[in-house]
């Protein structure tokens, strides 16, 4: 099994002001933590993902990397609006490990953000170092993102977390099936992480059933072979109690799926979408 998706860091309430001080994610997640927490869940590899917008949140991870086998592969922040960001994507893409680039679009005040021409010319370049780029967006994001990926037709995209949906218990938003809908039909959008989706439940109790559904709808969508499982740890523990809850959940959804169908979701589609 591997995680597509999670994150690391030494908490500073200066680099991470979006955490509370007095937050469970206000203290160290660092390699012991993951260690611990995979192995508990019979988790043996993961993508480490970008938690701050610099090129020392990159480098950091990177180096993470090689201090650990269990973390394969690395999405990282680059300046992609910067006119020099292909001395930072050369210098980065000789690591081994540096398999994609991400931005956090989602926090962006401007909606349309993912159309700016600077920005655009950035993931223009990306393809040239062999490099994936994450999308991390709302459910309010999906008309423009449409946009976007249609504009990079050999560019190959993840969605993180589902695309964000608004989730409220016993139902699945249209908005959000429409927008996925027209991405599934995007073949270089090769990954959907079944990730990130406990922290959107509006509701004050989470329910499996749903949860369930939503991934149920992405299966339908994508198909077993675009969808990997990912925990978003440690900020999923904003709604669970622990890592393993997570995975665990997953493997119960997937479990009535074919051996090969459960392979494509739990590893297989996270070991071709990034290289690993």
């Amino acid at each position: 099994m591997l995680d597509s998706h999670h994150h690391l860091w030494r908490y500073d309430p200066e680099q991470y002001p979006w955490i509370p001080p007095e937050s469970a994610l206000a203290q160290d997640y660092l390699i012991p933590e993951l260690v611990a927490n995979t192995d508990a869940a019979g988790v043996t590899g993961t993508v480490a993902v970008q938690a701050r917008q610099s090129l020392e949140e990159s480098d950091w991870l990177l180096s993470l990397s090689d201090e650990s086998d269990r973390i394969q592969g690395v999405v990282g922040w680059v300046p992609l609006a910067h006119e020099k960001v292909g001395e930072h994507l050369e210098r980065l893409s000789h690591h081994r490990k540096f398999k994609a680039v991400r931005h956090v679009v989602q926090d962006e005040p401007d909606d349309n953000f993912i159309l700016g021409d600077d920005f655009n010319r950035g993931i223009g370049m990306l393809r040239d170092y062999g490099l994936v780029y994450d999308i991390l967006i709302f459910q309010k994001h999906l008309p423009p993102t449409i946009e976007f990926v249609d504009k990079h037709p050999n560019q190959l995209f993840v969605i993180d977390h589902i695309a964000k949906p608004v989730i409220h218990n016993g139902r699945i938003e249209e908005d959000w099936k429409r927008g996925m809908a027209a991405l599934a039909e995007r073949e270089h959008v090769t990954a959907v992480k079944i990730s990130g989706m406990v922290t959107e439940v509006t509701d004050d109790k989470l329910d499996e059933t749903t949860l369930k559904n939503y991934l149920y709808e992405t299966l339908e969508l994508f198909g077993p072979r675009r969808i990997c499982f990912g925990t978003d740890w440690p900020v999923c523990l904003l709604r669970i109690d622990c890592y393993k809850d997570w995975a665990d959940s997953v493997r119960s959804y997937v479990a009535e799926l074919s051996e090969n169908e459960q392979s494509a979701i739990l590893t297989d589609t996270c070991k071709a979408a990034y290289r690993l």
